[in-house]
């Protein structure tokens, strides 16, 4: 707008009407006056105003200058007839109440106050946008565009000059908001016979409703529409058409004008009639409507004579009920914008898959496909547009108040994707998991939804390489959701490193600094005043100071307050980098001179191993996120109790570089499905499972019909019952199903087949028919199906077909699965042929979603520590007892003491057995699970024990991945990543 700023006088909270009667509503209404073309003086004109009259004018009101009881009975019934659609509306939606925004450049208030009573007497509210009366085009057009994407809107009015009316002007609306029917998409359904899904402009319909409650039969009437344009000219010869009416639109200035109105039953004048035109040339009789445009402008005199002739509705008759029918369709646009938020099937369009034989490379098949929009695809799934803030052509984050928005929407079914215990090749777990949503959708048409984990940066580079599946079931572009993705993962990189900071600078000035200077320094004498800052004031809460004027601190209040004591052989918190690093394991800090000879040992943590990565994932909002990144505990004092990051004053720090990392990431598979990347936690020190806040956010879109598939790292064994007692614990939320991933390549390895080694071919065992060793491989299996049942919930096993498996070997898989009561088993063909290749799990995941699930935890968490350790041991794992070394005993002891015993447990422990051996395949039975340490993560929630040497840095191969990733400088495009 320049230096011009609209007044915007926004009424959306407007108090609630007081119950009682309905007022009466103000409307126009004029003084009695002599028939013919007779009388004089002046006239009442809308709301009470007077306006100049001409002389002739007819009088339409009943002796005493009343309303006429017609014109106010129609208006009336509309009003009343919204209202009640309204109410019903609020019934089962009690905060819902419609707005209406009228964009009005000039200065003419009246029409805004009839808008304002209708308004209050439906129920609805209304908000002006006052601009200057000589407003552009582009600042007309610049308000429209904010206000469409205002979900807070649900229609859109213009009252605007009429030379502003321009095709650009009124197709800058949204469809879907503009409540005058002035767009062309609601112009062309109105004519193709589709009124019920437009808007129909409230003028012409105000014309036929008074001419048909006038008695008026329009049936083969000759209709003379006259000086209308645009899309009231359209509006009103389609509704006339479609009355039987015969029907013409004429100029005031075409040459055929006399004789045309002579032949008229009907006259409808569009626009204020010129001086020059003779009343003569209108036949007595003739039935006249005046609906000049400029109600739209807000100028309702016109300035037109008034003529005495057999049917006259004046404009003001016709402008007081095209602002009631506007106001229906207010009412109208909120029934269907509350419809739109309810469950329904997605329109989705899927992307068409042509796989190829023999399969190309997953970078090659992630290019040849072209991923929708996301802002398409979110739209698409039931997303506003103020809900998503667009990264790129295919990225987007989710904010967090679209659960705010679908609260009262009921939740889809919850399938969890685990594993047996894997070769070190992985067996396609993320692969199944898309496959099984591109079938779901791409192909049953039933609404799904994926959930991911970001993958870390390390293993991209290192041995692993991608992690968006592979072949036909894939997130894509592959190589954005392997690198960077929207820096969440830099952002608990930051977050994190910025904590160890703090704590290792902390302590140098506690080394080195009296009390008072410390105290001095923490809170400064800033402009000659000395404050606490907020998390400054909640320390001294938690120590028993109550107080807040830092001068009245005592030396011991002081001492207290701004010594945190740390004992550098207690600090847990690690800094952490997003690369596998080696030699990061174990380093000295603080050699520099400036540190004045503080040093300490410390090391490097892969970043998707912080602490701050486990409390994204489990987070259920913003302010649980602070709560949470304020109770981790890096450390303890000299007296053996806990600091946390709100002792060191960081915590609104950490949130400010967390608060968009909070928000979920939208992505799509080959097949033009939604998916969501959300946090990756580590599966061995950590939960390995995406976010709370993305499972929950993705069964409110697919509505209680649809499927929500998430993945848990590592097999059943650990990623599983993580998710079951950590994950679900934070969340509320309960499972459905579980899908148990499986490969004849992993089987035959616990039956005893050669070691597997990622980089190294397969043995012949592995790409030959072995009937044995699948079936003696199958314990493992067996042992999977029956950790799943200790939960309560039905498994479906999925096996994962590659191309050396034989049919004779599959059918053994199946077979064996079932018998261990597997609810169904399916071999899945996804990654050659896409969401084609997984219908049949698809199938078998509806049909064990509609049984009952009796899911159940597996310990309490009011038991002691050990017990719930000795539990997971024995029923998972198979060990016949556990071991704990003195200093894992002391951990135990020191965190029951201060307060933490009643966390869950998640159990660090290689991932390649059930047993802590990496070697002992199959079942290992009568173990002793050795605990050599335990630790806290007490902001995420979980004490974690570590069984035997646990690596949170891994390394690089001799050969690592980077040899193979490159970057074509002419295309920008990436090559290597598989």
């Amino acid at each position: 707008m320049g230096t011009r700023l609209p007044l915007v006088l926004r009424q959306l909270r407007r108090p609630p009407q007081p119950p009682g009667p309905p007022r009466r509503l103000r409307v126009p209404c004029r003084a009695s006056s002599g028939g013919g073309g007779g009388g004089g003086g002046g006239r009442e004109g809308l709301l009470g105003q007077r306006r100049p009259q001409d002389g002739q004018a007819r009088s339409s009101c009943s002796p005493g200058g009343r309303t006429p009881a017609a014109r106010d009975s129609i208006v009336r019934e509309v009003i009343q007839n919204s209202k009640e659609v309204l109410s019903l509306l609020q019934e089962k939606n009690p905060a819902f109440k419609p707005v209406l925004s009228i964009i009005q450049a000039g200065d003419d208030n009246l029409m805004q106050e009839i808008n304002q009573n209708l308004a209050e007497e439906a129920g609805l509210n209304i908000t002006h946008i006052c601009l200057p009366p000589d407003s552009s085009e582009a600042e007309i057009i610049d308000e429209i565009l904010k206000i469409n994407e205002d979900t807070r809107v649900h229609g859109l009015a213009l009252q605007i000059s009429e030379n502003l009316f321009s095709n650009k002007v009124l197709n800058a609306l949204k469809p879907e908001k503009d409540v005058d029917g002035v767009t062309d998409i609601n112009l062309g359904k109105l004519v193709r016979g589709d009124a019920h899904e437009c808007f129909v402009s409230p003028v012409a319909k105000a014309v036929i409703e008074l001419l048909e409650k006038s008695g008026v039969n329009l049936d083969g009437k000759k209709i003379l529409v006259v000086g209308a344009h645009g899309s009231l000219e359209a509006a009103l010869q389609c509704l006339f058409q479609r009355k039987g009416s015969m029907t013409m639109s004429i100029q005031w200035k075409t040459r055929q004008l006399q004789s045309k109105l002579h032949e008229a039953d009907i006259v409808v004048l569009g626009s204020p009639k010129p001086e020059e035109i003779p009343l003569t040339w209108i036949q007595p009789g003739t039935t006249v409507l005046n609906c000049s445009h400029d109600f739209l402008s807000g100028k309702v005199g016109c300035g037109s004579p008034r003529i005495h002739f057999g049917g006259l509705i004046e404009e003001d008759d016709v402008i007081l009920l095209a602002a009631a029918l506007r106001i229906q369709n207010m009412v109208s646009s909120g029934r269907r914008w509350l419809r739109e938020q309810q469950h329904r099937r997605w329109r989705l369009h899927c992307l068409k898959l042509q796989p190829l034989s023999p399969v190309p490379s997953d970078i090659e098949i992630s290019r040849g496909q072209t991923p929708k929009a996301v802002d398409v695809l979110a739209k698409e799934i039931g997303l506003l547009a103020d809900e998503i803030e667009i990264y790129g052509k295919s990225k987007a984050k989710v904010r967090l108040s679209v659960l705010e928005r679908l609260k009262d929407q009921a939740d889809g079914k919850y399938v969890l994707v685990a594993g047996i215990t894997p070769t070190p090749l992985g067996e396609g777990k993320s692969t199944v998991t898309i496959g099984l949503v591109q079938a779901l959708t791409a192909h049953l048409n039933v609404n799904s939804f994926a959930c991911l984990r970001q993958p870390s940066q390390g293993p991209t580079f290192g041995v692993k390489g991608g992690a968006a599946g592979g072949g036909y079931a894939q997130v894509i572009p592959m190589e954005e959701f392997n690198l960077h993705l929207t820096g969440d993962i830099h952002a608990i990189t930051a977050a994190n490193n910025l904590l160890a900071a703090a704590i290792d600078t902390r302590i140098l000035h506690e080394n080195t600094q009296t009390d008072k200077a410390l105290y001095n320094r923490l809170v400064p004498l800033v402009n000659g005043v000395r404050e606490f800052s907020e998390i400054q004031l909640a320390r001294l809460k938690k120590l028993g100071i109550n107080k807040t004027d830092p001068s009245t601190l005592t030396e011991e209040e002081v001492s207290k307050f701004a010594r945190l004591d740390i004992d550098p052989s207690t600090i847990t918190w690690q800094r952490v980098l997003d690369t596998n690093d080696r030699f990061l394991r174990k380093i000295t800090i603080g050699q520099g001179n400036a540190e004045k000879g503080y040093y300490r040992q410390a090391q490097f943590d892969i970043a998707v191993a912080s602490e701050i990565m486990a409390v994204l994932a489990l987070t259920d909002s913003l302010a649980d996120m602070k709560a949470r990144l304020g109770r981790m505990v890096v450390a303890s004092d000299k007296s053996g109790q806990p600091v946390t990051a709100d002792d060191l004053g960081v915590t609104g720090a950490l949130t400010v570089l967390m608060k968009d990392a909070i928000k979920p990431n939208l992505m799509q598979t080959l097949e033009g499905t939604p998916v969501f990347v959300h946090a990756g936690p580590f599966a061995n020190i950590a939960h390995g499972n995406s976010s709370v806040l993305a499972d929950k956010i993705a069964l409110k879109l697919v509505g209680e019909e649809g499927f929500v598939v998430t993945e848990a790292g590592f097999g059943a064994d650990i990623g599983m019952e993580k998710f079951f007692n950590i994950k679900c614990r934070a969340s509320g939320l309960v499972p459905n199903v579980v899908v148990l991933v499986a490969t004849v390549r992993a089987l035959k390895m616990h039956g005893g087949g050669p070691s597997v080694t990622a980089g190294v071919p397969l043995k012949k065992e592995y790409t030959e028919e072995n009937i044995q060793l699948v079936a003696d491989g199958c314990c493992n299996l067996q042992k999977q199906i029956q950790i799943t049942q200790l939960f309560g919930v039905p498994v479906v096993v999925a096996l994962n077909v590659f191309k050396t498996d034989t049919r004779a070997e599959i059918d053994l898989v199946c077979e064996l699965a079932k018998r261990a009561g597997a609810f169904d088993a399916v071999p899945c063909y996804h990654w050659s042929v896409g969401g084609k290749g997984s219908v049949d799990l698809a199938r078998a995941v509806r049909e064990a979603a509609s049984k009952r699930s009796r899911f159940q935890f597996l310990y309490d968490v009011q038991v002691p520590i050990v017990d719930k350790i000795r539990t997971i041991a024995q029923a998972v794992y198979g060990a016949k007892d556990i071991e704990l070394s003195p200093e894992a005993q002391a951990k135990i002891d020191r965190y029951t003491q201060q307060g933490f015993g009643i966390l869950p447990i998640c159990m660090a422990k290689t991932h390649l057995s059930l047993s802590h051996q990496p070697d002992k395949k199959g079942v290992p039975r009568d173990f002793i699970l050795p605990i050599s340490d335990v630790r806290a993560s007490i902001g995420a929630g979980f004490i974690y024990p570590l069984v035997g040497t646990m690596s949170t840095m891994p390394g690089l191969p001799t050969r690592p991945c980077f040899y193979d990733i490159d970057l074509d400088t002419e295309t920008e495009q990436v090559k290597g990543l598989f």
